[in-house]
């Protein structure tokens, strides 16, 4: 089980304060290892409770589960240790996209949230958000997908992870943020769609290479598309779609009589004529289109 102060995932025991031997629990490991780590490379609780037991705090706890993920990576647990505790990162090896893939599955399987939000931000880090997208999230989901047509039911699983992947964005575009100099990008699903993993997706690479984009989010009334458009003044604006009942062409007529210039996009609007509207259905063709219009 991970620790998650935030989301309070990990058991009841009050945040920041965690025995020797939950620790080891948490971990899988024996109580004697946990203490030989200790021992060894200088890994042992932070926190000192009445004056005389010592206790591991949530950072703790953190620190020892990255570090057990790069000892199953093949890093020796001295280095690893060295590497979870000082944030040295150059004895980290490479990790592969299959790896990466397997490491989140069975994290979401074991509703891990926090180890699934840290896996997420390294991928992040290492890969960026269209890399993260094509060679780790889009296998996993696929897999999900396939296991629902078998009759393997794994609703909280994939709840985990896209819940996840959501919050992992948010905090990865946060690192981009600044007040738009320029018109940008406005994203935005349509009112009756909920899912809305690619287009978050989308604002993340798109602030990657330094294109101004606002996302309004899930299932966005009509009105309030209307309304931010009329306020932002968008150079273009990106309405997604992932099926064809959730498509809401008159939004898109709406947006296009006031002026705006609107792609539509997402499988929902595949052979659809939107009066004009291009439509795309990948990251490459939507990053162009953004770029063609921010230069025009």
């Amino acid at each position: 089980m991970e620790v998650d102060e935030m989301s309070g995932h990990g058991g009841s025991r009050a945040a920041g304060s965690w025995t020797p031997g939950k620790v080891a629990d948490m971990l899988g490991i024996s109580p004697v290892t946990l203490r030989t780590w200790a021992t060894r490379y200088g890994v042992g609780p932070t926190l000192r409770a009445d004056g005389r037991h010592r206790r591991y705090s949530d950072a703790d706890v953190r620190r020892l589960q990255h570090m057990q993920r790069l000892i199953g990576r093949g890093i020796r647990a001295r280095e690893a240790a060295a590497a979870a505790f000082s944030g040295a990162d150059d004895v980290a090896p490479e990790v592969s996209a299959d790896r990466r893939v397997d490491e989140l599955e069975q994290a979401a399987e074991d509703l891990e949230f926090a180890s699934i939000a840290a896996l997420l931000d390294e991928t992040l880090d290492a890969l960026g958000a269209a890399a993260m997208w094509t060679d780790v999230l889009l296998p996993i989901l696929r897999n999900l997908g396939g296991r629902w047509l078998r009759g393997d039911v794994c609703f909280e699983s994939e709840w985990a992870l896209t819940s996840e992947v959501s919050l992992a964005l948010q905090r990865y575009v946060a690192r981009f943020a600044k007040a738009p100099s320029e018109r940008g990008v406005l994203i935005s699903c349509c009112p009756d769609e909920r899912h809305s993993l690619p287009v978050e997706v989308l604002r993340a690479v798109m602030v990657e290479v330094g294109i101004p984009a606002v996302y309004l989010g899930q299932m966005v009334p009509a009105e309030t598309i209307l309304g931010m458009a009329s306020k932002l003044d968008p150079v273009l604006i990106v309405l997604w779609s992932m099926s064809a009942n959730t498509v809401d062409d008159l939004v898109c007529q709406r947006l296009q009589r006031r002026g705006f210039e609107v792609v539509v996009a997402g499988p929902g609007w595949e052979g659809l004529n939107v009066h004009g509207a291009p439509w795309v259905n990948d990251l490459a063709g939507a990053l162009n289109l953004a770029a063609e219009h921010l230069e025009a």
